[in-house]
């Protein structure tokens, strides 16, 4: 045992080529919690409403709707952000939602959507992607703040109250199945089955 312990510190402490595998291993250890901490600020940089908007397709398209709705303004003092609504708060499904992201970067880049015109073009394509999304994930983003379980079905109106009892009942609908265009105007849904 005593020269298993010495032949393993031996392999620490004696250079490599040109390092001891102490220093390496202590390197690689400090280089990834760097890394990591980049990382980390990155993603969250990247995570806030004004980074959202700072690309003038976003502040002037889909932003501009947003201040007009209860998300953004109500008496609770209570206001959802961009990331809040589409990318969910567990971090592996952060991740992926942030690589589906950057494809809309390419979008942004090449001027897919650098005009009202070309966004209005583009428009019901996009909510159609991020309704499929919402309706893939059971609007996941939705129930970082709305849960059925604190929802008290009495204080709501009639209609409300029954569709969410019987989509609670159910479990077969999510919010995103009624409530499109909660935070955004609709496209144009024209020759679209239900609408």
């Amino acid at each position: 045992m005593k020269n298993l312990l010495k032949i393993g510190w031996r392999t620490l402490t004696q250079p490599s080529a040109y390092y001891s595998l102490g220093f390496l291993v202590l390197g690689g250890f400090i280089a990834g919690i760097i890394f990591w901490g980049g990382f980390n600020t990155a993603l969250e940089v990247t995570n806030t409403e004004e980074f959202c908007v700072s690309c003038h397709e976003m502040e002037n398209n889909v932003y501009q709707e947003l201040k007009t709705t209860i998300h953004f303004s109500n008496r609770s003092g209570v206001r959802a952000t961009c990331p809040d609504c589409h990318v969910p708060h567990k971090w592996t499904d952060k991740i992926a939602r942030k690589m589906q992201a950057s494809k809309e970067v390419w979008g942004k880049i090449f001027g897919t959507i650098d005009t009202r015109e070309k966004f209005q073009a583009h428009r019901r394509k996009l909510a159609e992607n991020e309704w499929t999304r919402l309706k893939a994930n059971d609007s996941l983003e939705c129930r970082n703040c709305h849960n059925f379980d604190y929802m008290d079905f009495t204080e709501q109106s009639d209609r409300a109250s029954h569709q969410h009892s019987t989509a609670l009942a159910s479990g077969e609908k999510t919010c995103i199945d009624c409530h499109k265009g909660i935070a955004h105007q609709l496209p144009d849904m024209k020759g679209v089955e239900g609408w």
